[in-house]
């Protein structure tokens, strides 16, 4: 399998794994890749691969049902449209779109402790 993009990339031949789970996943999954002991609402993992088959597996975005429905009436959305948001977020930085303010200190702008992930 080769890594890296595509000099041109067919949209049917693309791949994105998308899970939706709960905070005790995510929470997880963010400790154990991202070093930060906290759920989110939305987690990026970046494949970048071509695989045998000839698809391009972009990469894996996994959704917090949880954190969704608690967020959901902040932006005015019902928990569906709030889901399909973050999967959309979640693909945007598979895509290489990040966040202005994000840098090893911060996320979204907020402080974050590498040694407890809060």
């Amino acid at each position: 399998m080769k890594k890296g993009l595509p000099e041109k990339l067919n949209k049917d031949d693309i791949v994105i794994s998308v899970t939706i789970t709960g905070d005790e996943a995510v929470q997880e999954l963010n400790k154990k890749y991202l070093g930060r002991d906290s759920t989110t609402d939305v987690l990026s993992f970046p494949i970048n691969e071509k695989q045998e088959d000839g698809t391009y597996y972009l990469g894996d975005v996994v959704v917090n049902k949880e954190q969704a429905l608690r967020q959901a009436d902040k932006y005015g959305n019902d928990v569906e449209t709030e889901v399909s948001e973050l999967v959309a977020h979640g693909v945007l930085h598979l895509l290489g779109v990040h966040h202005h303010d994000d840098d090893e200190h911060t996320v979204h702008g907020k402080p974050v402790n590498k040694d407890t992930g809060q």
